[in-house]
């Protein structure tokens, strides 16, 4: 039986995984694996909340957005004890995705990567999301993967 902390520590690696990659020719890969107090922060409290909506990921009733987000894909599926519960998660997990992607910018000194920024972690959670997981593609339609 695996343990939280084990659990917590794989979450958070899954959440590292989308600072590893590339950001553009421009864009040398250490820029977006910079680390500041803020950035770790930011990272820790997602990778616990992750293990939170990993099921509501995993159930479809949560998706990935093309611009770096997640959003509520079913409202029909939600447990009727815990809609505000997800909601709340969703927000938060929103707030703190925005909030970073800033950070990584702002770290570089280069406030106008924000926007590719969100495109491009976007992209990278949806080619590394597992089969069955939903995502909202450029058009705004739900696609499974």
């Amino acid at each position: 039986m695996r343990t939280i902390a084990y659990q917590l520590r794989i979450a958070l690696l899954a959440a590292m995984l989308v600072f590893c990659a590339p950001f553009a020719a421009a864009v040398d890969e250490r820029d977006l694996e910079i680390n500041t107090p803020a950035i770790m922060s930011l990272q820790k409290v997602m990778a616990n909340r992750f293990l939170l909506l990993k099921p509501h990921l995993e159930a479809g009733v949560v998706g990935l957005t093309h611009d770096g987000a997640i959003a509520l894909r079913d409202a029909a599926q939600i447990d009727v004890k815990t809609p505000l519960t997800l909601a709340a998660l969703v927000v938060e997990e929103n707030k703190d995705r925005a909030t970073l992607y800033r950070e990584i910018a702002r770290a570089n000194q280069r406030p106008e990567w924000e926007s590719n920024l969100r495109a491009t972690f976007g992209n990278r959670w949806i080619n590394r999301m597992p089969a069955g997981w939903f995502h909202r593609n450029n058009s705004g339609q739900w696609v499974k993967k």
